[in-house]
């Protein structure tokens, strides 16, 4: 049989000498190590702020054992550069042991370590990135975030059915915009729309001037915009300072732009943005009233969609855990597949043929909320239920 270090001597090319330690999993007594890789700094931190503040809170609320052995996160910040992310996954799984890799703020980062993942066979759940295709990289990832085709195709139905007719795109230039421009165009046209023009944004350190300008001169009825989590301020800002905001151009969305931690950063000019995505931190539910308060009261700020699929990753983890009285490998990724639950953000279901979550979708309205401390919320008015990721659905 080929052995751990052989397979990851495969995937690596060099592997530290000395013997080979036994899969963590397989030492009963000794603690369960879970491998989280967030961009701490740099561009993408909010996305590691929020998704280690949720797994924090969820250890604190349901302890930090499982199956009689101590869980241990171990936390490390790949400042969302995809060769880091894979040395640090090599270093979780060959050193620490882990028994798990989890976070993931990027899609490039999260494909990574897709190939390390396979060889070591250590489930890897995704809590953030959402290209369509990272399940198929590895047999064992698992996401509990979202993918872009599946709040996407929402949104453009939406808007051939407002009387919007005449569009212009406007992604971030990776993976996830790639997602988003297609199945937009392929939704609305299939709905009669017309795509105007389709742009792109440079991922790192956009400047959307002369992308706005070539909106303004287009003139559609609205603009379909897709930025990565971090960046809707800035955009927003460049938006109303170019006198987009009352040039009777529409402004929808993904939920990524009008995301929860940026949200009143933005001011009034986000007022009236129609969006859709998976999760609010308005969305009506006691369960996700429970899951705000906690949230707020532990950090100061307020939960986004990064949070809850770091919250909900956590809950997979410990409940397959659960299952396999702490077995990892093979038996540990069964375990996550077909997992059902309500979630902060309604129900969900980890499909156990793709691997990916399916869940509720929601057309919401950016909105100030007097109940709420007249705060900008996303204000949810129509929900698509059970959207399996159009990507693989077909």
């Amino acid at each position: 049989m080929t052995s751990r270090r052989t397979l990851l001597k495969a995937a690596w090319g060099t592997v530290a000498t000395g013997a080979v330690a036994t899969p963590a999993w397989a030492a009963d007594a000794g603690p369960i190590r879970i491998g989280l890789i967030l961009p701490m700094t740099g561009q993408s931190a909010s996305t590691g702020k929020q998704i280690d503040a949720a797994v924090k809170l969820w250890i604190a609320q349901n302890g930090d054992k499982v199956a009689g052995r101590k869980v241990e996160v171990i936390l490390k910040d790949d400042a969302a550069v995809p060769d880091t992310t894979k040395r640090l996954a090599q270093e979780l799984i060959v050193n620490d042991k882990v028994t798990v890799l989890a976070g993931f703020g990027i899609t490039p980062c999260a494909l990574s370590v897709a190939p390390l993942a396979t060889q070591s066979k250590t489930p890897e759940v995704v809590m953030a990135a959402a290209t369509s295709s990272i399940t198929q990289a590895s047999p064992f990832i698992v996401r509990s975030s979202f993918t872009l085709p599946q709040v996407t195709v929402a949104i453009a139905d939406w808007a051939a059915k407002n009387k919007i007719k005449k569009v212009v795109t406007l992604v971030a230039d990776y993976g996830p915009g790639f997602d988003a421009e297609k199945f937009f165009d392929s939704q609305f046209r299939l709905d009669g729309g017309q795509i105007l023009d389709k742009l792109r944004t440079p991922l790192k350190s956009p400047d959307f001037a002369p992308v706005l300008q070539k909106v303004s001169d287009a003139k559609p009825d609205a603009l379909f915009v897709f930025l990565p989590s971090g960046q809707g301020a800035a955009f927003m800002k460049q938006f109303a300072e170019r006198g987009l905001d009352k040039s009777g151009i529409r402004l929808i969305a993904t939920g990524d732009v009008t995301d929860d931690d940026q949200l009143n950063d933005m001011g009034d000019v986000a007022l009236g943005v129609v969006n859709s995505h998976h999760y609010s931190a308005a969305h009506p539910s006691a369960l996700n009233k429970k899951f705000v308060d906690a949230f707020q009261a532990a950090n100061k700020f307020r939960p986004n969609f990064m949070a809850v699929g770091g919250y909900d990753g956590m809950r997979i983890i410990y409940k397959a855990l659960e299952a396999t009285k702490g077995e990892g490998g093979e038996k540990l990724l069964e375990a996550m597949k077909g997992q059902v639950f309500e979630s902060p953000r309604g129900p969900v279901l980890i499909d156990a043929q793709t691997r990916d979550i399916v869940q509720d979708v929601y057309i919401r309205k950016v909105e100030r909320v007097p109940a709420m401390g007249n705060q900008l919320y996303n204000v949810e008015f129509d929900v698509i239920k059970a959207v399996k990721d159009p990507g693989k659905s077909k």
